[in-house]
Order: C-alpha cells, then structure tokens, then sequence
C-alpha cells in the first residue's frame, strides 16, 4: 500500500514501482527517479549473478549502498573487492563504480544524493569491460552509454525477495 500526504509517503518495497533489465537485473524505486526536485534517491537492486546493476561510471554527487542479502562485487576506480551481506559503500563524488552481481541473486540498497545538475561519465575500463560493464566509448551521456542495451520494462509479477512475514 502506498500512502502519500502533504509530500511525505510510505510505501513497502512490494509496493513500489519494479523494473526488470536482462543486462542489469531488477529494480525497485521509491519515488520518481526522473524527479530532480527530490534530494535523495533510493533503489533497492536486485543483483544477477555475473550481471552488473549498471554501466561503470562517475558522478558529481555522494552515493551510499548496503549489501542486505548476497555477495557481489564491487569495482571501484580500477579496483575489485568482494562484498557480502551488511558491507557497507560510500562513494564520494567522483569515484568510478559499479557493482557485479555473485553465484547467487544480491540485494543491494543504493541512495544517492540528486542535485539539480547531475554530473555523470561513463571512462574507459578494462575491469568494466571483462563483467559487461563498460560503456561502448566514453561518454558524459546517459544515452549514448545505454545505446547498446534495452530500456527496462515495468514488472508484472515482484520479485520473490524479500521474504516478508505479512
């Protein structure tokens, strides 16, 4: 149930909106990611094994994740460290990222701060490039770095995670 009042809402993760990618896996957001006039945005990720969340790149704005369920990799400014459930990420502005699910499906809450101008470039990488990761040439545009994939499409069916007791 999504509750919504005076800008303030609520709304359980079974709830919010999902969206499935073949190259990047799933994605619930909370809130409207195209809305520049929210200072924080917040998705919980859904991880595929060997799959990333999405192409390796750098902005102009803090990002924070957690790892709530699995392992996964994170690749971080030309480097690879593996993380496991309750690991924590901060990513100041500027850190080149991505994270590459494990064996089994990853759960990752990821937050980031949205500021009217949002900065972003996708570098040459070659640890990007050996997990699918990299952006077909460097680019500060968005579209240019998604060109070879497909748009995520709306869910019809929520992912089985997580396990709820309601």
């Amino acid at each position: 149930m999504i509750e919504e009042k005076d800008g303030w809402f609520v709304v359980n993760v079974k709830d919010a909106t999902w969206f499935e990618s073949s190259a990047f896996g799933k994605v619930a957001f909370f809130g409207d990611p195209s809305d520049r006039s929210v200072q924080t945005g917040i998705n919980l990720r859904i991880l595929e094994p060997g799959k990333p969340n999405c192409r390796y790149h750098r902005e102009a704005a803090q990002e924070d994740f957690l790892v709530l369920s699995g392992s996964c990799r994170l690749l971080v400014n030309g480097e690879e460290k593996v993380l496991n459930a309750w690991d924590y990420v901060h990513c100041p502005p500027g850190v080149s990222h991505v994270f590459i699910g494990g064996d089994a499906p990853c759960a990752v809450l990821m937050i980031g701060h949205r500021p009217e101008q949002h900065d972003l470039f996708y570098p040459e990488s070659e640890l990007a490039r050996k997990y699918g990761a990299e952006s077909p040439e460097p680019t500060p545009d968005p579209k240019v770095a998604y060109a070879d994939v497909e748009r995520p499409t709306p869910m019809d069916r929520k992912p089985d995670w997580p396990l709820t007791n309601s």
